[in-house]
């Protein structure tokens, strides 16, 4: 399964891109996305953000779990208290069946199935991992809210949380 990570400040505006693959069940941890359709990935996550506004008024929880659907890409949605968004996209592998043959036949894996509970715990572990570290990055004096992160152990700490979880 590829993978695209976004922040999203108060203003709409991106904070944090990153791009991965899956590294469990022998992944080498390289995002699979179709040449013609990386460039879609940000227009993509920043295209669900009015779903996740109508959302998050509605439920109260800080997880939003899969909030928008684009052909064959999911968006999940974890929100901080101060409005920020991690939003991210994931591509299974192989196309999932949207019709009435998902059975208890059908793989549970994290790759296989982007909307079976498996996967929505492993998304969410992976969110409150990125949630930890972006607060300790906001507890930083050189860093002002709704500023673009730069910080490449950031990136490097957003990365092994992929890799321990996706």
């Amino acid at each position: 399964m590829s993978y695209y990570f976004a922040i999203v400040g108060i203003k709409d505006n991106p904070l944090f891109e990153h791009e991965f693959g899956t590294s469990k069940q022998g992944g080498d941890g390289v995002a699979r996305f179709r040449e013609e359709a990386r460039h879609m990935n940000q227009f993509i996550v920043h295209s669900s953000l009015d779903i996740v506004e109508e959302v998050q008024w509605g439920n109260g929880q800080m997880y939003l779990k899969v909030v928008d659907r684009f052909h064959n890409n999911y968006i999940s949605c974890f929100l901080t208290g101060g409005n920020i968004k991690f939003l991210l996209l994931h591509a299974p592998s192989t196309p999932t069946p949207t019709t009435a043959t998902n059975t208890s036949r059908s793989s549970t894996s994290v790759a296989a199935n982007p909307t079976a509970p498996a996967t929505e715990e492993a998304i969410r572990q992976f969110m409150v991992d990125v949630y930890e570290v972006w607060v300790k990055t906001l507890m930083n004096p050189f860093y002002s809210p709704d500023m673009e992160i730069r910080s490449s152990i950031f990136r490097s700490r957003v990365a092994a949380a992929g890799k321990k979880y996706l």
